[in-house]
């Protein structure tokens, strides 16, 4: 049985909306019985802060805009969705560095209905595997930010360099991240220019910043320093455009993974099982974890269902 989860379920009148650890414990487990839509876009309070320690606590939910209101300090790192979104994902930071470098903690529902809480030194292999686990690990209750780190991290942000190839617009604007190794970034770019005449795309901007590794994480991108590139492109709008966007943007992947490249999962839900097991050698170790701690798969996703079929256990 599959527990599906949504952060606003709000048009949903089945929906259970979760506004604590109880409940959302409670709604797990009822998902051993049923399948279950959740809607966590209550658990949006801060539960905690450590003026000592310069420590907060929030719920999952919470937006990044909001850690001003409870601390009084620009502390909105511009990121899309929630505290819980960008643990999640394990996002890269406005420095380019990993979230899991600003997080201290963070408590879960792990698929069998219990609340457990994980730091490095307490649970240390569940705050490896949750963080940048995409939920598979458990739903995400709240999260423990170190205020000094991600404050050093807004303040150090850098900027992304942007190019601007002033080509027009072809239709519909579509856009394409890929992690790039930085000593073979021109060669990559000049590539993505060469295809772009070929096939007649449209390609109108590309951004480049520089991301920093990390070692914490199971499911870890942040294998080596990278270059972010985000490709913005456009091509004529038909019948069959998705399909032939869906080519090109494989094709695309295709010459960055020969540079040496790698992408972020949460960005690239249709990359096949090899191009998965290429990129992250500890896919079969974070596969094998998750399962021992959801026999059942109550927790799945696209990109896992499809990770998983060359592995039996």
């Amino acid at each position: 049985m599959t527990a599906t989860l949504a952060l606003d379920c709000t048009g949903n009148p089945s929906a259970t909306l979760v506004r604590s650890a109880d409940e959302l414990r409670r709604a797990l487990r009822a998902a051993r019985e049923r399948a279950v839509t959740l809607d966590v876009s209550g658990l949006n309070r801060m539960l905690r802060l450590d003026a000592e320690r310069r420590r907060i606590e929030v719920q999952a939910a919470t937006a990044w805009s909001a850690l001003a209101a409870c601390t009084g300090e620009p502390l909105d790192p511009g990121l899309p969705g929630t505290v819980g979104d960008a643990v999640s994902a394990n996002a890269p930071g406005p420095d380019g560095t990993p979230i899991v470098s600003h997080v201290e903690s963070l408590t879960l529902v792990t698929p069998d209905g219990e609340v457990r809480r994980a730091d490095r030194h307490a649970n240390p292999d569940l705050f490896a595997l949750a963080v940048g686990g995409y939920g598979l690990a458990g739903v995400l209750y709240s999260v423990t930010l170190r205020i000094d780190c991600l404050a050093r991290s807004i303040r150090d942000a850098d900027q992304p360099v942007v190019l601007d190839l002033a080509q027009p617009s072809r239709g519909a604007p579509r856009t394409a991240e890929f992690l790039v190794p930085p000593d073979r970034l021109d060669a990559v770019l000049e590539s993505f220019k060469d295809f772009g005449a070929e096939r007649r795309i449209g390609l109108e901007r590309i951004s480049v910043r520089r991301l920093r590794p990390e070692g914490e994480t199971l499911l870890r991108w942040a294998t080596r320093e990278w270059a972010q590139v985000t490709l913005r492109y456009s091509m004529r709008s038909t019948l069959s455009s998705c399909v032939h966007a869906n080519e090109i943007e494989a094709r695309l992947l295709d010459t960055v993974l020969a540079a040496g490249g790698s992408f972020r999962i949460g960005e690239w839900p249709h990359a096949s099982v090899a191009q998965l097991q290429r990129c992250y050698p500890k896919l079969a170790e974070f596969i094998a974890q998750k399962k021992r701690l959801d026999p059942a798969e109550r927790l799945q996703s696209g990109w896992y269902r499809r990770a998983t079929a060359p592995f039996v256990f």
